[in-house]
């Protein structure tokens, strides 16, 4: 079942509790059922923002990668000042 899916079904659940008169036994099946869904939700999202977080830390290293060769190249672009090699000026 798809994130879209489950959130259709628990719209539909609370439409159903909030206009009809549901007994008992009903509303305990919907209130299970609406747990369950609510659960799976909470997955899917926990597992969105995981693959997120990692796509991220994959974009932050690279950017680091590429600012740490930036000034490697900034460095050697100095050497030949009196300072003298791979001083950052």
């Amino acid at each position: 079942m798809t994130y879209r899916e489950a959130i259709e079904e628990l719209e539909t659940i609370l439409r159903a509790l909030e206009t009809d008169a549901v007994d008992v036994d009903d509303l305990t099946t919907r209130v299970e059922r609406s747990a369950e869904l609510i659960r799976l939700c909470r997955h899917k999202l926990r597992h969105a923002e995981a693959s997120l977080d990692r796509v991220f830390d994959t974009l932050d290293n690279e950017d680091e990668a590429d600012e740490e060769e930036e000034d490697g190249e900034a460095d050697e672009e100095h050497d030949d000042l009196p300072g003298g090699p791979g001083r950052a000026w």
